[in-house]
């Protein structure tokens, strides 16, 4: 039983960090890159549709990202969703066949607001993941009365050590991140 939630922790734990890698994928840096349009939802015949399903993104050069849309009808949709995209500051052109999006360059005042931003995410899956450990804490305490006091503390700490390790994971994330954020 207590091995049970550990490994439920340990699970949804991971589950956490790999969400907030991909958050911080989606924050862009100098260079265009297909994963910031990941959670882009295009409102396709009526249904939030996300991006990747309904055209091909490639990156011909350092700045410039091409939207190649599988149904054409959708190109103005698309084109839409990216205008409409927080924090990316570019303005897509559409020629009847595909969008090109240029990024601008970024000024040092945009990475530091970049920065500040990804530390937010990165806090935010910090707490998520100290609410798994404290939503597994209960269900430990739960089985005080089938299990010795021992076994319950010794489950506390691997607990614990879990959290630790995880949130480090974050922070090792978070710090490439900002690295790469930086770097001009």
């Amino acid at each position: 039983m207590i091995a049970d939630v550990l490994a439920d922790a340990e699970v949804r734990m991971d589950r956490a960090v790999e969400g907030a890698k991909e958050d911080f994928a989606t924050v862009r840096t100098g260079r265009a890159n297909p994963q910031l349009f990941q959670k882009v939802l295009v409102d396709y015949y009526g249904t939030p549709t996300p991006l990747a399903q309904l055209a091909s993104l490639n990156n011909p050069e350092a700045r410039t990202l091409v939207i190649s849309p599988y149904d054409k009808s959708a190109l103005k949709a698309i084109e839409q969703a990216v205008r409409d995209m927080p924090n990316l500051g570019a303005n897509p052109s559409n020629d009847g066949n595909l969008i090109r999006v240029t990024l601008p360059e970024l000024t040092e005042e945009r990475r530091k607001e970049f920065v500040k931003l990804v530390r937010s995410k990165g806090e935010d899956a910090k707490v998520h993941v100290r609410g798994i450990r404290r939503k597994s804490k209960d269900e430990l305490d739960a089985l005080k009365s089938e299990v010795g006091e021992d076994e319950l503390n010794r489950a506390e700490k691997e607990l614990d050590t879990l959290t630790r390790t995880y949130v480090d994971a974050i922070d090792e994330a978070l710090k490439r991140k900002e690295a790469e954020l930086l770097e001009v």
